[in-house]
């Protein structure tokens, strides 16, 4: 357990190094929130409530949702595994004395946790200066939310930790990463909040793994979630679970037989 913690503390010192890219990174997503808000507003306009949710549950959930792209890897592109499938220094990397899912996970949580900490509160802060926002006042509310966000962080890992692996066979994973960014982009709900969307849509993509990723810990947080917290943090590590269990297969059958660019 050690050696985890310690390869987790090293790549967070890392990823807080980068103090200049983390404030681009704010402005950034600043920005789109107010964006995403506009059009919310808009819709909202239209229509004061929309399945329990009123103007100021859609912008709080445009702020918190650009807070969670950076340390939720929304936008799927792999982990630091797949650039050295491809220039074949993965080879060091397996013959570690640590376990190879663990490993990649616990320098992924480094990154993960630097990125909460330099880019996720700002843009909820900033924008609660200009839109009405909605943030809960109980600490029980807030607890469940962290709860869900790390569960829903374990889920994405493990999608991103998948589609690195592919890189085993097909020597690049950047195609994969980008098909999945676009199915996932849609079904985490950062397009729309999943809970507007109507029919067999709505329901279908409320049971993807992504929603547990953005829209089951935003819910959560507003109080709008059927079943409440049980349900979303049981959804969420049934999903984590499933691709923890695939991901590790997947790693065994590329330690049988794989071809490693480079040697």
């Amino acid at each position: 357990m050690r050696v985890y913690l310690t390869a987790a503390r090293l790549s967070l010192r890392r990823n807080l190094a980068y103090r200049s890219s983390a404030a681009a990174g704010v402005v950034t997503n600043t920005a789109f929130g107010c964006i995403r808000a506009y059009v919310l507003v808009a819709l909202w306009k239209q229509k004061p409530e929309i399945n329990g949710w009123d103007l100021a549950d859609a912008c709080t959930y445009a702020f918190l949702t650009q807070a969670l792209i950076a340390p939720m890897g929304v936008f799927m592109n792999g982990t630091e595994l797949g650039p050295r499938i491809r220039n074949g220094d993965v080879a060091v990397d397996l013959y570690r004395p640590a376990d190879f899912q663990s490993w990649w996970l616990a320098l992924d949580a480094g990154r993960a946790a630097g990125a909460a900490l330099l880019r996720s509160l700002p843009p909820v802060l900033l924008g609660a200066l200009v839109f009405p926002v909605a943030l809960p006042l109980s600490p029980v509310r807030w607890a469940a939310f962290l709860l869900c966000c790390a569960v829903g962080y374990l889920v994405s890992f493990s999608l991103r930790y998948l589609i690195s692996l592919i890189a085993f066979w097909t020597m690049d994973e950047r195609g994969m990463a980008s098909i999945t960014l676009a199915v996932g982009f849609f079904c985490s709900g950062m397009i729309l909040p999943l809970t507007i969307m109507p029919g067999a849509l709505g329901a279908i993509v409320q049971h993807t793994p992504w929603a547990a990723m953005i829209q089951l810990p935003a819910s959560v947080l507003l109080g709008t979630q059927p079943g409440g917290a049980a349900y979303a943090l049981a959804f969420g590590l049934t999903w984590a679970l499933i691709l923890l269990a695939a991901g590790r297969l997947l790693t065994e059958a590329a330690r049988r037989k794989v071809v490693v660019q480079g040697g």
